[in-house]
């Protein structure tokens, strides 16, 4: 990485955090973007020059799930069902959720933060809905253009965005669930086994009718 790329991303790093240490203390829709211009030490036009909307400076430093999942599902082995792949990726906790199970307090504590904010917050939930639709959609176009019979290059169709939408449910499901329980106040050190425990009876129940769907093609991306 050259200097001028290395001090983009100091300066990206320095609005995030000063971004996330305002919102932790007030909540999101109690900072204003001009303030975290202020603290930051930056223009407000440099602010937006990295993160478009206030809503990016939130999710900024939360993982990318929707490129994660597509990531999964295209790297999974041919014969594999993709409910097979949707399954084992939304029920191994990841990020602040396994830090949480491996007994990291501060973890635990940006974990409620978190969701604390986002149901405190309109703009939030917005945008994490609209992040859930997007990976919905970008997961039925890539099952839909493998094709249900095998055909490479398919068009998206129905069944694919049904079947998408049934998987993702499942990660909606699990995500009140998380909410529900740090919002009431309850212990987190049983979130990451009752996620997979939850999860694995919600993918059993579609696997009644999911089992034989999407399928990967033995020959499904050979010509690459």
């Amino acid at each position: 990485m050259g200097i001028r790329q290395s001090k983009k991303e100091q300066t990206r790093t320095l609005i995030a955090d000063t971004a996330w240490r305002l919102f932790a203390d007030r909540g999101f829709d109690a900072v204003r973007v001009a303030e975290i211009a202020r603290e930051a030490h930056v223009s407000e036009a440099t602010v937006f020059n990295y993160f478009p909307r206030k809503e990016d400076l939130f999710y900024s430093r939360l993982e990318s799930f929707g490129e994660r999942l597509v990531e999964a599902v295209d790297s999974r082995p041919p014969g594999e069902p993709v409910l097979d792949t949707v399954r084992n990726f939304l029920t191994e906790p990841a990020g602040l959720l396994a830090r949480v199970e491996a007994g990291d307090d501060e973890a635990a504590v940006r974990l409620r933060t978190v969701n604390r904010m986002v149901a405190d917050s309109p703009a939030l939930r917005a945008r994490e809905q609209q992040a859930i639709a997007d990976a919905t959609a970008a997961l039925a176009a890539r099952i839909g253009a493998e094709g249900s019979a095998g055909e490479p290059g398919s068009a998206l169709d129905v069944t694919a965005y049904v079947a998408a939408n049934a998987l993702m449910g499942v990660h909606r499901a699990l995500i009140d669930l998380v909410r529900r329980r740090v919002l009431a106040d309850e212990a987190t050190d049983r979130l990451a086994a009752d996620v997979r425990a939850y999860g694995a009876e919600a993918f059993a129940l579609l696997a009644r009718g999911l089992a034989d769907y999407g399928v990967r093609p033995a020959s499904y991306g050979d010509e690459a």
